[in-house]
């Protein structure tokens, strides 16, 4: 008989289109080798070009799925994703809190093409409960200034707002540095915990279709950490793997492809 491995749960959101959400969140965990599963948050309608609607599930089904996976199956490391309003951020916060695992919050704010996802009488919920829960926290820059009010130029901003972030109560933060204008070749990230420092650097690829970057990058992190890597080992690896999805994402639809969760199997 056959030894199950690692597994890790995303709390997330629905993505119709494939390219992001769970649906990311679990074609990265089969592609590095952990067993996903998943408690959803929302449904939305998506597509290349946008999000068209967003309906998010009642509290008490996502704590009925929560409990569902972890009371029976158990869970290695588990990845939040979308959770658009304050109850839901509550709701979650509580359970995690109730798992010894290891726990990657991605604070989703907006989609890929602008569209809010995160409501604005949530941002206190996500700083005061759920970032405290966090063994890493994953903001990008637009979301660092959702949370923080610090607007990010230059390497330098970016320890500013690791500092800001795990003012909130995270171990790690990783600060994603890929929208940042000053690096045009680069992408570089930085994960700290305030003592220790890790910067990431990788060849910035000339490809548009980079849907799903953020939730793909926080599943291979948890990943990582359900196999029982420490979080600077999780994360640089976690870094590599997006690095190459992004290099092969794709064209589909009319709008911004999706990263390939496969390439490395191509």
């Amino acid at each position: 008989m056959s030894v199950a491995p690692p597994l890790c749960l995303t709390v997330a959101g629905s993505d119709s289109g494939g390219g992001a959400g769970i649906q990311a969140d679990l074609k990265t965990m089969l592609a590095l080798g952990v067993h996903g599963m998943s408690v959803v948050t929302a449904v939305t309608a998506q597509n290349s070009l946008g999000v068209q609607g967003v309906w998010e599930l009642p509290a008490e089904a996502v704590r009925s799925q929560f409990r569902a996976v972890v009371d029976d199956i158990g869970v290695q490391a588990v990845k939040t994703g979308m959770l658009s309003s304050a109850v839901l951020v509550e709701t979650v916060a509580e359970l995690l809190a109730t798992t010894g695992a290891p726990a990657v919050v991605d604070p989703v704010g907006v989609s890929k093409h602008g569209d809010a996802l995160l409501a604005a009488s949530a941002l206190d919920a996500v700083r005061q409960e759920l970032l405290p829960r966090a063994t890493v926290a994953t903001p990008n820059l637009d979301e660092v200034a959702q949370l923080t009010g610090l607007a990010v130029e230059r390497e330098d901003d970016m320890r500013r707002a690791a500092d800001a972030i795990l003012g909130f109560g995270p171990r790690w933060a990783l600060i994603k540095g890929g929208h940042l204008a000053a690096h045009g070749d680069e992408a570089v990230d930085l994960l700290t915990d305030g003592t220790e420092e890790h910067w990431l650097r990788a060849p910035r690829h000339p490809n548009r279709h980079t849907h799903g970057t953020g939730c793909t990058l926080a599943s291979a992190v948890a990943a990582g950490l359900a196999k029982g890597l420490a979080v600077p080992t999780a994360v640089a690896e976690a870094k590599r793997y997006v690095t190459g999805a992004i290099a092969a994402g794709f064209t589909l639809g009319g709008g911004i492809g999706p990263v390939d969760h496969g390439w490395q199997w191509r």
